[in-house]
């Protein structure tokens, strides 16, 4: 209850419209806005969802989060937040109230997609004016009703929620889960801020809410701008963006009981840090619910608990490299300078192959001048066949000296020619040079081959930022069952394995001295063509 305002709808016509005239009445006092509300999903012995769990309907009343939001209101707000802490259905209560209550308003909602849309505007928009109590519905008539938008007769405002609103003013804009529009739609991403929101005067309010998801994308540079305009304590004008964050440990519904719940000193060290840093206290029910949620649900995927209940700004982005095969290397590459701007020379290239048919193929470009190797490009593609590769080498109009492919490349196929791959290439690329290396028994034999040389090579940062994000990415498969990395098995579900692989054929090359037999210190090609496999 608001202080001040009664708690249930008041039944003397002066009391109701002193009420019904202040908007914190309206939003806090939980007399006019119902709302659905989903219990906890059930799950079996290995933590698979087998049930979605009952929903209940509730009078809407604003939870910690949502209260602070509301407080701090700008407008323009960006909001980095944990999940289901209810700032969809906030906005949407919100935006419905300053519809019924402002005349000529047009209040929009963006979602990811068109089934998300219709489910936001069933469930929390239609859901909560048909749930109005009689009395005050019938004050607000609906001109118009769709399956996207209410137009209401006594004021001519609406609200509409799509995966697109544009075209004339909109007063209210809400974007939900951006960062996914951003990861999963770039276009559409692109369409929400060249057209939604340019479509909100000054005088408006954009809210963009989302759950992180990674750092490629326009919700991703959102976040670094309003952060920065923080760290420097900068008086904001109405242009510029209000950053609000808001952690799994503000939401005191992420607890349980702690007693049987193992919590090891590792995670203990990690909630003593975030107390230390954001000057919270995380007591032992939190402690162990984070425990389960991340050992249930996200088991050798610690960024993806990192990213669906983060704990500062900076960790909704953080990448694990937990697994990573190539981490320390990757780390050290940057700190030498090794990732940089690295020119072209008039010198022979040499490329290093990894062939797949469904898995894609990858390619590294490389020069060696004196005794330094220059990766200068990096290229992959998909479902595509030797021909495309073939014209890629041709459009770069480089000089190779020589493509070096994987074992198998030497296996003659069965197929309308009976030919190997690295017979095909040579009917494709007459003239190149093609060398298949041989085998290697152990896939840790490679590994340590491509640690040793990574650390040494230079990278431009530019034509090589695809393959950089294969190698910091390639990671161990995860085993549930032994809890633990697997060394020996790579994880082939990120896309990173092609990458990876074509660049061992980099550190196999060199390892076995071929790159030295083909240049000598001043870098032009010195020695015969070797001998192919």
């Amino acid at each position: 209850m608001v202080a001040g305002h009664p708690s249930q709808l008041p039944t003397d016509a002066e009391e109701l419209a002193r009420c019904l005239a202040d908007p914190e009445w309206r939003l806090f006092s939980g007399c006019l806005y119902q709302i659905i509300v989903k219990g906890e999903p059930v799950k079996d012995a290995d933590g698979n969802e087998i049930d979605e769990g009952e929903s209940f309907v509730q009078p809407f009343k604003p939870n910690q989060a949502q209260r602070r939001f509301i407080k701090r209101l700008w407008h323009r707000n960006l909001i980095l937040k944990a999940r289901q802490l209810g700032f969809t259905t906030l906005i949407a209560i919100m935006w419905l109230d300053h519809a019924l209550f402002n005349g000529n308003q047009r209040c929009g909602m963006i979602a990811q997609d068109r089934e998300t849309a219709e489910s936001i505007f069933r469930d929390k928009v239609v859901f909560a004016y048909d749930h109005l109590p009689e009395e005050i519905r019938e004050r607000f008539p609906l001109a118009r009703a769709s399956t996207k938008e209410l137009l209401f007769a006594h004021n001519n405002s609406s609200i509409r929620v799509a995966t697109s609103v544009r075209g004339g003013t909109i007063h209210r804009l809400h974007v939900s889960e951006f960062g996914k529009i951003c990861a999963k739609f770039p276009h559409k991403a692109e369409e929400v801020v060249t057209g939604s929101f340019q479509a909100v005067p000054q005088s408006g309010i954009i809210v963009v809410e989302s759950t992180a998801e990674g750092t490629d994308g326009e919700f991703y540079k959102m976040c670094q701008r309003a952060q920065a305009l923080v760290a420097g304590k900068t008086l904001l004008t109405r242009s510029q963006y209000r950053f609000h964050f808001y952690a799994w440990w503000q939401d005191p519904s992420y607890t349980m009981d702690p007693a049987g719940v193992p919590i090891s000193d590792e995670l203990h060290d990690y909630f003593n840090g975030i107390e230390a840093d954001s000057g919270c206290k995380i007591d032992q029910g939190q402690r162990a619910w984070y425990t389960e949620k991340q050992r249930n649900d996200f088991a050798g995927a610690e960024e993806r608990m990192w990213r669906e209940y983060p704990s500062t700004p900076g960790e909704a982005f953080q990448q694990s490299t937990m697994g990573n095969y190539f981490a320390k290397e990757i780390a050290y590459l940057r700190k030498r300078g090794g990732i940089t701007q690295v020119p072209v020379l008039d010198l022979p290239v040499y490329t290093f192959w990894d062939i797949g048919r469904k898995d894609g193929t990858a390619i590294w470009f490389m020069q060696r001048l004196r005794q330094e190797d220059r990766f200068i490009g990096y290229f992959e593609d998909h479902n595509a066949d030797l021909r495309a590769y073939a014209v890629e080498l041709q459009r770069r109009g480089f000089v190779y000296g020589m493509h070096f492919l994987p074992h198998d490349a030497g296996h003659q196929r069965l197929s309308d020619t009976n030919k190997s791959t690295r017979q095909m290439l040579q009917d494709l690329l007459p003239g190149h040079g093609f060398y298949v290396l041989p085998p290697i028994t152990e896939l840790m034999t490679g590994i340590y081959q491509t640690r040793k040389h990574l650390k040494t090579a230079w990278f431009d940062i530019d034509a090589t930022a695809q393959g950089i994000e294969r190698l910091t990415n390639y990671k161990k498969k995860w085993s549930t069952a032994e809890a633990r990395y697997l060394d020996n098995k790579p994880e082939k579900s990120n896309g990173c394995s092609e990458g990876a692989d074509a660049f061992r054929q980099y550190a196999q090359a060199t390892e076995l001295g071929l790159l030295d037999s083909l240049t000598n210190n001043r870098g032009y090609q010195e020695a015969p063509t070797p001998t192919c496999y």
